[in-house]
């Protein structure tokens, strides 16, 4: 079998370029004292995009060398079971009422998704890639890939999604005067998936143990819902 070595040495460039943006990044958060606006994901991929876009690299490309990362995504989500171990009775005794959120948290993104797409004139294409925006990016895409959807668009709401929830979720919050960090967590895992959940943890760890329980359930759910849902819908 032999192996082509451009498209090997391509795909670890890019993806070494990616360390090295997401690094960067990191120092200048912290650099700002974690400030919610430096979201280093955010922060990095300007960079990066600018460098795809100047050296006319398709994602496929990209991705040659970006498929291990998203691969990586797996096993830190499971990773996220240690601090629900560690903070496994808080969550217990909060089981009842995170089960009634989830659920309304859960159908609120994708309905909320699904209607804005819709009001906004989007193609079917477009609105099927948008509705499990709130996931975490491998559930997503593949949820996108089962319905109908464009998994590399859907990837693209998804980040979009991450984002804006990891800038905008601490001052919703304290604007609507939600100060329980298990519901400030909750909500962030549900909303924002895994880029809330790491601005969670940057909270406390009671925070982002609870955002963590909500990315991996809501992953889930909306895994098993959502495309029967679709079908009953177009049915």
């Amino acid at each position: 079998m032999s192996v082509d070595w451009p498209v090997v040495m391509q795909g670890t460039l890019w993806l070494a370029l990616t360390f090295v943006a997401y690094l960067g990044a990191r120092r200048l958060q912290q650099a700002l004292k974690g400030n919610p606006l430096a979201n280093p994901v955010l922060l990095a991929a300007a960079p990066l995009i600018a460098l795809l876009v100047a050296s006319n690299t398709s994602y496929a490309e990209y991705s040659r060398g970006g498929w291990l990362l998203l691969w990586l995504l797996g096993p830190a989500t499971v990773g996220l079971a240690v601090p629900l171990y560690l903070n496994f009775a808080e969550v217990k005794s909060a089981l009842v009422p995170m089960i009634a959120a989830l659920l309304v948290g859960s159908l609120t993104a994708v309905v909320s998704a699904v209607a804005i797409g819709y009001a906004l004139g989007a193609s079917i294409e477009t609105i099927r890639s948008l509705a499990p925006k709130s996931v975490t990016t491998p559930i997503a895409m593949g949820i996108a890939r089962e319905i109908g959807g464009i998994p590399a668009l859907t990837a693209a709401f998804v980040i979009i999604t991450g984002g804006v929830g990891a800038i905008c979720g601490s001052a919703l919050f304290n604007a609507i005067g939600v100060t329980d960090g298990r519901a400030r967590g909750f909500a962030m895992g549900i909303a924002a998936h895994g880029m809330g959940t790491a601005r969670a943890f940057q909270v406390s760890l009671k925070a982002g143990t609870f955002s963590g329980v909500a990315m991996a359930i809501n992953g889930i759910v909306t895994a098993l819902l959502l495309p029967m849902l679709w079908l009953l819908l177009a049915s």
